[in-house]
C-alpha cells in the first residue's frame, strides 16, 4: 500500500454535528487504513471521572489511575477502561454534559495526546477529533476541518440522540454552548489548522464528504 511519507495520517476536525465520526470511519474503510477515535477516549475518562465521583480538578489523577484501551480497527468501536467495555456507557447524557469540562483540563489532554500519538505509530491511519492537525499531528499529510451549518448541525444531532423535533433547539442551544467551551479553552482550543481543507458538509450527504476526502487522499498519494 502506498505511504503518505513521513507521516501517514489524515486528521479530521471540526465541531459536533459535522458527521467526523462516521465520515472518517468510512474514509478509513475505503482507504484500508485505520482509524481513530480520539473523542471516545476523552468520553472514556470522562465516564471513569464521573464514576469515581471525582471533581473536574482530579481529572488528570484519575487518568494517571486507570487504563483505556481503544482498538484501531475501523469496522467496530471497541473501547475499554480497566478492561471493562464502555461503548454505550461513554455515549451517555451525563458523559456528554461533563466531557468538555474534562477535556479541558491541561494535564488531561497532555496525558491523552501522548496516548494517541503512540496509537498513531507509524500512520496509514485517519484520526478524527478537535485538535488533530493543529496539536496531536500538525504534520498530518492531508487536514481536513468539516464544518456545517448550526440548525443542520443540531438535526443531526437530535436525530443521534433520538430527540424529538420539539427538542431540536434545545440541542441546538448545547452544540453552541461546547462550540463556544471548545473553541475558548486555554488547551488545544478548536480551530482550523494551517493548511487545512474546510469542508462545509450541511448540503452534502455523507457518502458525498467521504467521496470528496478519498478524492483528496488518493490525489496526495498519487
Amino acid at each position: 500500500m502506498t505511504h503518505f511519507g513521513p507521516v501517514d495520517v489524515i486528521a479530521i476536525d471540526g465541531p459536533s454535528g459535522t458527521g467526523k465520526s462516521s465520515v472518517a470511519r468510512a474514509v478509513a474503510r475505503e482507504l484500508g487504513w485505520r482509524y481513530l477515535d480520539t473523542g471516545a477516549m476523552y468520553r472514556a475518562l470522562t465516564w471513569a471521572v464521573l464514576r469515581a465521583q471525582a471533581p473536574v480538578s482530579e481529572a488528570a489523577e484519575v487518568a494517571r489511575r486507570i487504563s483505556v484501551s481503544i482498538g484501531t480497527d475501523s469496522s467496530a468501536e471497541d473501547i475499554a477502561v480497566d478492561g471493562e467495555h464502555v461503548e454505550a456507557e461513554i455515549r451517555s447524557p451525563e458523559v456528554t454534559a461533563a466531557v468538555s469540562a474534562v477535556s479541558a483540563v491541561p494535564q488531561v489532554r497532555s496525558l491523552l495526546v501522548e496516548a494517541q500519538r503512540s496509537l498513531i505509530g507509524d500512520g496509514q491511519i485517519v484520526v478524527e477529533g478537535r485538535d488533530i492537525a493543529t496539536v496531536v499531528v500538525p504534520d498530518a499529510r492531508l487536514k481536513i476541518y468539516l464544518t456545517a451549518d448550526a440548525d443542520v448541525r443540531a438535526a443531526r444531532r437530535a436525530r443521534e440522540v433520538g430527540a424529538q423535533a420539539a427538542e431540536v433547539a434545545e440541542v441546538a442551544n448545547a452544540l453552541r454552548r461546547r462550540d463556544g467551551f471548545d473553541s475558548s479553552r486555554e488547551a488545544s482550543p478548536l480551530r482550523p489548522a494551517l493548511h487545512a481543507v474546510v469542508v462545509d458538509t450541511s448540503a452534502m450527504s455523507q457518502s458525498e464528504v467521504v467521496e470528496h476526502i478519498v478524492s483528496l487522499a488518493r490525489l496526495v498519494v498519487s
